[in-house]
């Protein structure tokens, strides 16, 4: 018998998407994953969430949610398909007390305050996904209010964020994603554990938050990446013209303007962001 108080009063995933009509969105980016052992091995990723607090975003049918919820998480989980509100509520009427479902578009939600401190584990639509963490990773606030991510994306992704210097996959995600938090490649997962099946694999990303490097701001360093990735191909000397300082902290570095950005490690992204971050408040 199941540990977990709501698994005996939960019928099958595909019972609950029948009953309710449901059928995943294309325009919303969805796609249900329906094997609840490959979903509790997904909510088990972050580590024991027995009174922890998470927070998913595109719950869809709820099928990572009742893995969150059998876990012990205490989940706010946001949706904005209102389709699947009615299978949401079900769910968390098997597991009293521990899901509260916010209606509404997770781009437009405050986490720090509905939700934070949390662990975000979400399959996330492929449309919002990539904005969605690049928003998660910015600011200057540091630590942030998420304790760990753990998210979904399609593996091209996924490459991105975990990519080093001189591979194809590295650009402004990567560091982005690297200058001060630790993320891994999880696990994979075949394209066809998804209903419907999307034309690519997926990937779970783990992500935790480090000591943020001292005396860079963030605002700083996302310029500075955008710039130099912005002309990829180009070498640092072009692709940095139109940032104010960029190319004189190169020189006082020591960084050859001839480089491309794929070139530079985060360390030494993080050494010019430092860079400009001193001349503008000196």
């Amino acid at each position: 018998m199941s540990a977990d108080p709501g698994a005996g009063r939960l019928p099958p995933l595909r019972e609950i998407i029948a009953r309710h009509g449901l059928s995943a969105s294309k325009a919303l980016g969805q796609n249900f994953i329906l094997d609840e052992q490959l979903l509790d091995r997904i909510a088990a990723i972050p580590g024991p969430l027995a009174g922890e607090r998470a927070y998913e975003v595109g719950p869809g049918p709820g099928g990572l949610t009742r893995a969150l919820l059998r876990a012990g998480a205490e989940l706010v989980a946001v949706e904005r398909d209102r389709r699947c509100l009615a299978a949401l509520d079900e769910t968390g009427a098997a597991f009293p007390g521990q899901l509260r479902v916010i209606e509404g578009d997770a781009l437009a939600v405050d986490e720090a305050i509905e939700a934070g401190p949390a662990h975000v584990v979400a399959n996330l639509p492929y449309n919002v996904g990539t904005a969605l963490l690049v928003r998660w990773l910015g600011g200057e606030a540091w630590p942030p209010w998420w304790k760990s991510l753990t998210l979904m994306f399609q593996l091209e992704v996924a490459e991105r964020i975990v990519a080093r210097p001189g591979s194809g996959a590295y650009g402004r995600l990567a560091v982005l994603a690297q200058w001060r938090s630790l993320p891994r490649l999880a696990m994979k997962v075949h394209r066809s554990a998804f209903v419907p099946p999307p034309k690519v694999m997926s990937a779970v990303i783990h992500i935790v938050p480090k000591p943020q490097p001292e005396g860079v701001r963030s605002a700083t360093l996302e310029r500075l990446t955008a710039a130099a990735f912005g002309q990829r191909r180009k070498m640092l000397r072009r692709s940095l013209q139109s940032l104010p300082g960029a190319l004189e902290a190169l020189d006082r570095l020591g960084i050859d303007p001839s480089r491309r950005a794929e070139t530079l490690s985060v360390e030494e992204f993080v050494t010019v962001a430092r860079e400009l971050s001193a001349a503008r408040t000196g």
